[in-house]
């Protein structure tokens, strides 16, 4: 039972990558919808938990040179802490609440930080507070300024955040800036980014531009109940590393916005 947050994400992971819906439902956000009830975001919280629980349950103990690691604890004596009070493998993460607050972090960094938040919950499992306290520490400690600009064009790197997975390398337009993240546009909606999941493309203004039009042509048809092969070709376009379109992929959305345009105005 406690360890039912992480099988549900495991599994669920599972049948999106494997597409097993695929024999009743077209997506996998409408199977998760009609077969548990589940929201898109609901779906994010519990994979990103099983990966972060998966992390924390494989990852290895701070090594024992004294060397102070980001919670600004002395490692070998966190070490010596944990091998007295109690085995940290065996304090684990008992719902995905708790694990939350680690996803952005780099799964070193989890274990270390989990490692912590068991120490001063007093060798029990922590709560969300306690980890969310420990995270924020951290970020506060290694605060690094927001440098992206809104209308920025950047790529998206995925590393270890599941809730970005099939979106590596597509482009995203900055739409607003936070201290750790950045709200981005990209041709099926609206994400937010941390900083560490960002690259620059350096697109001159006018080039930023053009990928703002690329974009809004691109959403406006975009959704899941497009076929397959007009949806293949929209994200496409969505990982152009060139802020233009070539003439064929000009004559090719020019077609999707020709029989899917009088669609869309009679909706609104």
């Amino acid at each position: 039972m406690e360890r039912a947050f992480f099988e549900a994400g495991k599994a669920l992971m599972e049948l999106r990558e494997r597409q097993l819906y695929r024999s009743t439902h077209s997506t996998f956000e409408e199977y998760c919808k009609d077969r548990f009830g589940y929201t898109h975001r609901r779906v994010n919280y519990l994979i990103a938990g099983s990966v972060v629980f998966e992390n924390i349950a494989t990852g290895t103990n701070c090594s024992q040179n004294g060397e102070v690691d980001e919670t600004g604890t002395n490692c070998s004596q966190n070490e010596e802490v944990e091998k007295t009070r109690y085995n940290p493998s065996r304090i684990l993460a008992t719902n995905e609440g708790q694990v939350r607050p680690l996803a952005p972090l780099e799964p070193q960094q989890q274990v270390k930080v989990w490692q912590r938040a068991v120490h001063e919950a007093g060798g029990k499992v922590p709560s969300a507070r306690i980890v969310t306290d420990i995270v924020q520490r951290i970020m506060e400690r290694t605060k690094v300024p927001n440098s992206y600009q809104i209308g920025e064009v950047c790529q998206i790197l995925v590393k270890d955040n599941p809730e970005l997975r099939g979106k590596g390398g597509c482009w995203a337009i900055v739409s607003a800036l936070n201290d750790f993240s950045c709200s981005v546009r990209m041709w099926d909606g609206e994400y937010a980014v941390g900083l560490q999941h960002l690259k620059s493309y350096d697109y001159l203004p006018a080039e930023c531009q053009q990928m703002q039009v690329i974009c809004d042509r691109i959403s406006r048809m975009y959704s899941d109940s497009l076929q397959e092969t007009v949806k293949s070709l929209l994200q496409s376009l969505g990982k152009l590393n060139r802020p233009y379109l070539t003439a064929v992929e000009e004559k090719l959305l020019s077609v999707v916005e020709l029989e899917y345009g009088n669609e869309i105005t009679q909706i609104y």
